[in-house]
């Protein structure tokens, strides 16, 4: 069967991660994405992090897979004229320039409406109408400014970042579902339409808890789940809750046999209400299931600093992987701190395709991510990246210049 967007054409302008993010997406998907870059300069990512002298970076190769790249001076003429035929062509464009960017080379939305109405004008910014409609945001900045930062890190100490990429590409995610319910509704209506994803409003999106709990604090005064009860006092805003959820599910990040020597030697453990009973079996500490102080989930919330350094106390006896199995058993939720190397070496995720092997002609093979996201019908094949302007003369004959012509714009270096 064809692939999910197959015959479906991306007009990819997007750089660095967010929207690459997004288009790769879309690529695996199936559908045509035609990279356009600078010409002799490209992506800035391809110079980025470079592990191999003059070669293709990981951060570009691992976020432009499944692509065809063109160069195009969009600065010249002859560029321009390139661009409209490009915008007539496609379905989608997608662009992650800075604030106005497109608007000053020429292509307003209210001139890619002529040009092609069915066109889908998708862009990722940084923040939406506002006080910062203007600013240039960055990963770090997109949690900041997103409430993640401020509800993230120990309850003590300063607002921390998470290594996550949930600014950037989580705002491609965002877009690219946008995208596609604009095709879709493309579908009814024959006209294309504007899609705008905000950095800052993506990262909140995915810090919904954390609103739901600000709300909860102003009712309430207090936040039983998290780590400063019932000893520190709350103030007005959500604090920081270390490794604690949050929810009604209590956890707690605890170690395990070996962590004096191995920094990931530690496990997630949530004592899930509905099995208690097993987890005070497993930890022989029986009498907790009938024990006042810990028979219920309110009873044991002002105990739960005692209650995680007593299943510490065992799972210290375990390796993250036997204290897994153990509780896994009893349906105990838990999951073992792994390592980037050990997530590298899973067979499983090499057998779903989460975790590839890609060739590539000057780097050689490489470890990347594939696609997340299953359909059954139409499963993902991750190509490699796309060299510098590698398609440039094939997009060009789509595009019905001939080879007389390419060969004038190659020594004009519109390409």
């Amino acid at each position: 069967m064809g692939k999910a967007l197959e015959g479906v054409r991306i007009l990819d302008f997007t750089h660095v991660q967010s929207g690459p993010t997004c288009t790769q997406l879309l690529a695996w998907f199936g559908a045509d994405v035609i990279k356009v870059e600078r010409p002799g300069e490209g992506d800035a990512t391809r110079g980025q992090l470079r592990d191999i002298p003059d070669v293709d970076s990981l951060y570009f190769t691992m976020l432009n897979h499944n692509k065809r790249s063109i160069t195009l001076n969009t600065k010249s003429p002859k560029g321009k004229e390139v661009l409209v035929k490009l915008i007539r062509h496609c379905d989608v464009l997608v662009e992650n320039f800075a604030p106005g960017a497109l608007d000053r080379m020429g292509f307003t939305w209210e001139h890619i409406q002529e040009l092609n109405p069915r066109m889908i004008l998708a862009s990722i910014k940084g923040f939406g109408p506002g006080p910062y409609v203007d600013c240039k945001v960055y990963e770090n900045v997109a949690q900041c400014t997103g409430g993640a930062a401020s509800t993230t890190g120990d309850p003590d100490d300063i607002p921390m970042v998470t290594g996550a990429q949930i600014g950037d590409s989580g705002t491609g995610l965002h877009l690219a579902l946008g995208i596609v319910t604009a095709l879709l509704h493309r579908e009814k209506s024959g006209r294309g339409q504007r899609v705008t994803a905000a950095m800052q409003d993506a990262v909140l999106n995915l810090c919904r808890v954390k609103l739901r709990d600000q709300q909860r604090l102003e009712r309430t005064g207090v936040l039983k789940e998290y780590p400063q009860y019932p000893d520190i006092e709350f103030g007005d805003a959500v604090p920081r809750a270390g490794n604690a959820s949050g929810g009604g599910q209590p956890g707690a990040i605890l170690k395990c046999k070996g962590w004096q020597k191995d920094p990931n030697a530690y496990i997630y453990f949530i004592t899930q209400a509905a099995v208690w009973a097993d987890i005070c079996r497993v930890i022989g500490e029986e009498d907790w299931i009938t024990n006042p102080h810990f028979a219920t989930p309110e009873a044991r919330l002002p105990h739960l600093k005692m209650i995680f350094a007593r299943i510490e106390e065992w799972t210290k006896t375990k390796t993250k992987f036997e204290a897994m199995d153990i509780l896994n058993a009893f349906d105990i939720p838990c999951g073992p701190i792994l390592s980037m190397k050990e997530i590298a070496e899973d067979s499983s995720l090499r057998d779903t395709g989460t975790v590839v092997q890609v060739d590539h002609p000057t780097r050689g093979s490489y470890l990347s991510v594939g696609n997340p996201i299953k359909l059954s019908d139409s499963p993902t094949e991750v190509t490699r990246s796309p060299l510098l302007g590698e398609h440039s003369s094939e997009i060009l004959e789509l595009l019905g210049y001939s080879a007389d012509e390419i060969g004038i714009m190659k020594n004009e270096r519109v390409v």
